[in-house]
């Protein structure tokens, strides 16, 4: 362990190892829309080059200094430089009980909110969450999603799905929830809605994506049924490179298929595969990125950023600004929780009285490890090999 986290370990400690609720949920054998303009914005609000800097961008944007806490900062993370560590040989253990972190890996938890049915003094929903990691060790951006649906010890309230986590606390409580689980600090987040989305999308001037038959048929479909379109073929081309607008990027990200009780047009799918398009977007955004100039990024980031609420400081976005184009060219990554072969569908789980369907991990030792090896690599004790991309 770093001699940082050394340092803070009172102040991080999140004792897994010994929460026996959780452990004896996960222990049973058997068989885890909105996240991507988060990503996106954030990779937006640390635009920039250390030569110019732009107060009017960072007065643009919503603070959310209510969930600050300066005693649970990965603050080496957050302004470390590029330039080797000293001690470079840090060796993280999931064994001792705290949250694990690198100097040099910053995570960055990305919330999507769904605000249309909440009270203006409710949080709205988040079904979907991604956590980038900008990992300045090994170079990569690492996209870790979580599915909603996962069944989850919530702090102070039990049981339930990880999606409830922010209906409950929001964003601090959603990541209390995850570190508490999954033993990773997350050091900042950021959040956006889905009209937020459709703004960003559309600054961006639209994405060109790879879309199949079934994608162009979903979104087609739903922007008819939801008003959004005069007519059933909004988008009339063939399988391929699509260039879509803000409404139709969301409704790409929001893909999951049609449920049993909607129109049969032949579209199937679930939320693994929503997810997978999310990170698929994220990607292809990250890819568009890497050509732009400091007047398209300046631009870009000015226009978003009244859209986005984040609990990143000022300086801490300064500290990031010099390196954005750098994190732009690192190699790109993607992950999911619960890994293939650790989970399991519960269709009898009872939930305040209810019984729905739950995603239960059934090895969380196993989980929690194959997830520390993706965000740590090599630094992971008992980690024998390092971890490649993968994809659902």
């Amino acid at each position: 362990m770093s001699n940082h986290s050394k340092k803070s370990a009172s102040d991080n400690l999140v004792d897994i190892s010994s929460n026996s609720q959780i452990r004896k949920v996960y222990n049973k054998k058997g068989r885890v829309k909105r996240a991507i303009a988060l990503a996106l914005s954030v990779i937006l609000l640390i635009g920039g080059t250390g030569f110019v800097y732009y107060y009017s961008v960072l007065n643009s944007l919503n603070y959310d200094s209510l969930n600050y806490d300066d005693d649970d900062d990965n603050t080496d993370a957050i302004t470390a430089t590029i330039s080797e560590l000293e001690g470079d040989g840090t060796q993280l253990s999931l064994t001792d009980g705290e949250l694990l972190q690198d100097s040099k890996v910053l995570n960055i938890m990305l919330f999507g909110e769904d605000n249309s049915k909440a009270d203006e003094d409710e949080n709205g929903l988040s079904d979907t969450m991604i956590m980038l990691s900008i990992d300045n060790r090994h170079d990569k951006l690492k996209l870790t999603s979580f599915q909603r649906d996962t069944y989850v010890y919530i702090p102070d309230y039990g049981y339930n799905k990880l999606n409830a986590s922010y209906t409950y606390g929001g964003a601090k409580l959603a990541i209390n929830t995850i570190q508490s689980n999954f033993g990773i600090k997350i050091d900042r987040y950021a959040v956006v809605d889905f009209e937020s989305f459709t703004e960003i999308i559309d600054t961006l001037g639209g994405i060109d994506i790879e879309l199949t038959q079934d994608e162009i048929d979903y979104i087609n479909y739903q922007l008819y049924k939801n008003n959004q379109s005069d007519e059933w073929s909004t988008i009339t081309d063939s399988p391929g490179v699509v260039h879509l607008d803000g409404k139709e990027a969301l409704w790409y990200a929001r893909d999951r298929g049609l449920d049993s009780n909607e129109e049969a047009i032949g579209i199937a799918g679930d939320d693994w595969d929503r997810t997978s398009r999310q990170r698929n977007l994220l990607e292809t955004i990250f890819e568009s990125m890497k050509d732009a100039s400091l007047t398209d990024i300046v631009s870009i980031v000015n226009s978003v950023g009244p859209l986005v609420t984040t609990n990143f400081k000022k300086d801490e976005i300064t500290s990031l600004v010099s390196h954005v184009l750098t994190y732009l060219n690192y190699d790109i990554e993607q992950y999911y929780v619960p890994e293939e072969g650790l989970w399991y569908y519960d269709n009898e789980t009872v939930i305040n009285g209810s019984t729905c369907s739950t995603i239960k991990i059934a090895d969380l030792d196993a989980q929690r490890l194959a997830f520390a090896e993706f965000v740590f690599e090599d630094l992971v004790t008992g980690s024998t090999t390092s971890t490649d991309s993968s994809d659902e």
